[in-house]
């Protein structure tokens, strides 16, 4: 069985169910709406965080989730999908998930109108039925994931970005919306109980640990879906490469900036740079750092009586950092 249909059997229900909703959720009086919302639908990934939504709720609740469950992870899911619409309007991106993107299909006013649209769909969701407490998690999520965005734009522009900084730019920009996701599932079986902040530092360290390993997708050879290089070419300053940065003499930090800077777009010399990132033990540390942060959220969860659910969790963790693409 493949780790992912693992991971999701004790919440196979429920993650049927959501299917269901999740759809209802969307709909609208618009033809050209639901014609963009099925496309998007019928191309989802694997849904990881409504996945966390449902394991976190039945792991704090002894197996119980509530209606609440289900509109938590509708919301995080519409929120989530209409952030990757204005993702690839502002990426000028046009594949997401190997199919076309909304707006290279209808174009980028329409894209972000969709976005829109699925943002509004959420928080009216939250609003409609006095979930308050889920609204302002999802609420603080999203300026993170904002000021994550454009923390790392204005970073990237001076390349001055420090370790710390970096950690700031992903817990905003990935971590916040797994922290959402986990603190969702616990406030909507357990309003206001300890479980509530918990598993929202759970997330954020899953979130922390799941960045690291798309940065070091960037220096690996397998077919991801990325080719490797493309976060040099954007000028995106990642773990492995601050860490070289950091270390190295005068003379190589010079050739490391200038090449980033200047010859970004520059296959041979991009190489080199991966090369030397490598030979300097960029990959090694950011896998060190990686699993510091697998095993904080790995100890977070032995406090929880063992579970079916827990056990999902605890290998959804583990996925994070062992999966291939």
């Amino acid at each position: 069985m493949k780790i992912v249909e693992q991971i999701k059997q004790p919440i196979g229900f429920e993650m049927d169910l959501f299917e269901q909703k999740f759809q209802l959720s969307m709909s609208s009086k618009v033809a050209l709406l639901n014609r963009i919302t099925h496309y998007i639908v019928n191309r989802k990934g694997k849904q990881m965080r409504p996945m966390f939504v449902f394991l976190v709720a039945k792991m704090v609740s002894k197996g119980e989730v509530s209606e609440r469950t289900y509109r938590g992870a509708s919301v995080i899911e519409l929120i989530h999908t209409a952030t990757l619409v204005h993702d690839d309007v502002v990426d000028d991106s046009n594949r997401r998930r190997g199919f076309f993107s909304v707006n290279a299909l209808w174009k980028n006013k329409i894209a972000v109108l969709v976005g829109d649209f699925l943002l509004s769909k959420g928080l009216l969701l939250s609003i409609d039925n006095n979930d308050f407490d889920l609204l302002k998690i999802i609420s603080i999520a999203v300026r993170e994931m904002s000021e994550g965005e454009l923390l790392q734009i204005e970073k990237a522009r001076q390349l001055d970005i420090t370790e710390a900084v970096y950690y700031d730019i992903i817990r905003q920009k990935t971590a916040t919306l797994i922290a959402a996701c986990c603190s969702l599932g616990a406030a909507s079986v357990q309003p206001n109980s300890h479980h509530v902040e918990t598993m929202r530092y759970f997330g954020e360290l899953i979130g922390m640990a799941f960045q690291i390993k798309d940065d070091l997708f960037d220096y690996g050879d397998a077919q991801i879906g990325k080719p490797t290089g493309i976060d040099i070419k954007e000028q995106k300053m990642t773990l492995p490469l601050i860490y070289v940065l950091n270390k190295a003499p005068k003379k190589e930090k010079r050739w490391l900036i200038n090449s980033i800077k200047n010859h970004n777009k520059d296959t041979k010399r991009v190489k080199e740079v991966i090369n030397f990132v490598k030979d300097n033990g960029g990959l090694d540390y950011a896998i060190s750092k990686m699993k510091t942060f697998q095993k904080q959220a790995l100890s977070l969860l032995s406090d929880y009586p063992n579970s079916e659910f827990k056990n999902a969790l605890e290998l959804m963790v583990n996925y994070v950092i062992d999966r291939k693409k």
